[in-house]
């Protein structure tokens, strides 16, 4: 880097979000690496788009697209087919452990209104990291022992859903674990539309 020159943040990534959606994905935040490639879970190491691909949630998306497994490069795509992307921050850094304390606290009335006004069926929060103190400031002090799953809380007619961080720093999740998550997220689904 040359002498005096500044190493600046990437510009985040942007919110996929429309009204109509079925499914909001919503991370902690935007990894470094994920920001400078305009795509989230960019990494090859992030668990997520595998266990997506592989996962009968994606099922008819990969057949709309016509291809065996989605990649980074189709997250704008997948709005065509009912999915969308947010994070709870959306400041990047290099991992979620960096961002400021409070500040995942600072960002849930913020992320509340995306969600209202776009109302998808279901946000489905990666991890209890981005999730506990969203639910913590929105729904108060009962909701600071989440657990994974679908959550008792809703916003208007959405409801909430917690899945394990697909980040590679999440050990505790394999990749067969993962997609299990989306498969029981993809039946959560399946019973919301029988009750419509």
């Amino acid at each position: 880097m040359p002498r005096g020159a500044v190493d600046e943040e990437p510009p985040t990534l942007p919110d996929l979000l429309r009204a109509g959606l079925d499914l909001v994905f919503v991370g902690i935040n935007p990894g470094l690496y994920s920001a400078r490639q305009a795509h989230y879970f960019a990494r090859r190491t992030n668990r997520f788009w595998p266990a997506f691909s592989h996962s009968v949630l994606s099922a008819e998306a990969r057949r709309s697209l016509d291809v065996l497994a989605l990649v980074p490069e189709h997250d704008a795509a997948l709005l065509d087919h009912g999915f969308g992307f947010t994070d709870v921050v959306k400041r990047p850094t290099g991992n979620a452990a960096q961002l400021e304390p409070g500040e995942l606290a600072t960002a849930a009335p913020l992320l509340l209104e995306k969600l209202a006004k776009h109302q998808p069926r279901v946000a489905c929060f990666h991890g209890l990291t981005g999730y506990r103190p969203f639910a913590r400031v929105i729904f108060g002090d009962a909701a600071s022992a989440p657990a994974l799953g679908m959550q008792p809380y809703t916003v208007g007619a959405m409801r909430l859903f917690v899945a394990p961080n697909p980040s590679p720093a999440n050990a505790h999740f394999t990749l067969a674990d993962q997609t299990g998550w989306y498969d029981r997220l993809a039946g959560f689904l399946e019973e919301l539309s029988a009750r419509q």
